[in-house]
């Protein structure tokens, strides 16, 4: 049985679930920060095991960023990618403004295009800070 949580995953759980998912690694000390940091985060368990996680983050009124969208790979072609964004974009839609400027890095475009987002070239670059 499946069950869907409206909060972010615990520290090992987002550790775990990236590294499986093929995402970069934190250090647990930042994760605790950051999860206790979300807007809003939603993860699936099932048996009792955290197989799908996302969050929002931001500062809630200006700018909304979604991150840490993941799948279990032994889970993943089940929708449940899928069913995370619908759930943060039900939080989003009831949260944010339309005025509101709602991004994410996409490694995975076509679940997100399902959900309205666009690519923001040429209007604009995806850029983040090289760390040397």
């Amino acid at each position: 049985m499946m069950q869907i949580i409206e909060q972010p995953a615990n520290v090992d759980d987002f550790i775990r679930l990236r590294h499986i998912s093929g995402l970069s690694a934190r250090p647990a000390a930042a994760v605790a920060k950051g999860l206790a940091n979300s807007l809003y985060g939603v993860h699936i368990v099932k048996d009792g095991q955290t197989i799908a996680m996302g969050r929002v983050i931001g500062d809630g009124a200006l700018n909304f960023d979604v991150v840490d969208v993941a799948v279990d790979p032994q889970f993943q072609g089940q929708g449940l990618g899928r069913k995370v964004m619908e759930h943060i974009m039900a939080y989003l839609l009831r949260t944010a403004e339309p005025s509101a400027y709602i991004t994410l890095m996409a490694d995975v475009p076509e679940l997100y295009k399902k959900f309205g987002f666009v690519l923001s070239r040429p209007g604009s670059e995806g850029m983040h800070y090289a760390w040397c």
